[in-house]
């Protein structure tokens, strides 16, 4: 099973995003699952153009599985999480709830965590996001100190996506949150994250080396 599976990231980044491309998001789903999974590459240099037929945004990751083409990485974590009930429960609640999850990582935590990220990149880490973003990363530390994993007590793919969006450096280091930092650290320290991290970072250190042969 997954012999038709393709991760599609970009064929090169600079060395800032390295470990935080979000094709990790699905590499480490693939290896949780245990799916056999090939990795496709579009070209940095031309990403806003280059695959608007499979990413309408010129984004990565996106995903193909025969004759499946899926773009957003909350959707392909889905979709592979589908796949395997180690990903997600088949329990109908289960389900549910990890898709809950899953949404509100994206929705409620990293909608706020980028924009401040960004805004903070002109060095005002105190800008009108702020307050939100704190709001919001406060809330995710009350729900994390009375559990261990966010669903049926086991991991799933929600905690791979909600540990990917908290794991940022500039978000871990805001405020004290010890059950976000143990949950974050948890998280990081399985085996299938390892070896996605490095797989990524081996594919942009071979880039590194094609471009330097020209």
């Amino acid at each position: 099973m997954g012999e038709d599976l393709t991760i599609w990231t970009l064929d090169w980044v600079p060395e800032g995003p390295r470990g935080f491309v979000r094709d990790l998001r699905l590499r480490w789903a693939a290896e949780e699952a245990g799916l056999r999974y090939n990795v496709g590459a579009v070209a940095f240099d031309d990403r806003h153009v280059n695959h608007l037929d499979r990413q309408p945004f010129g984004q990565v990751p996106f995903l193909t599985d025969g004759q499946i083409r899926i773009f957003e990485s909350g959707a392909c974590l889905l979709h592979l999480a589908r796949k395997s009930d180690i990903l997600m429960p088949r329990s109908a609640r289960g389900e549910a709830e990890t898709v809950q999850w899953v949404i509100a990582a994206l929705n409620s935590i990293e909608m706020v965590t980028v924009p401040w990220w960004f805004v903070g990149l002109s060095g005002d880490t105190e800008n009108g996001l702020s307050g939100w973003l704190d709001s919001r990363l406060q809330h995710m530390e009350a729900v994390l100190s009375e559990r261990e994993w966010l669903v049926e007590d086991r991991f799933t793919v929600a905690d791979l996506m909600m540990a990917d969006v908290l794991r940022v450096p500039a978000i871990r280091a805001r405020g004290n949150r010890p059950a976000t930092e143990a949950y974050v650290e948890r998280l990081v320290a399985r085996p299938a994250f390892k070896k996605a991290h490095a797989d990524q970072l081996a594919h942009f250190a071979a880039a590194d080396e094609r471009r330097e042969r020209g």
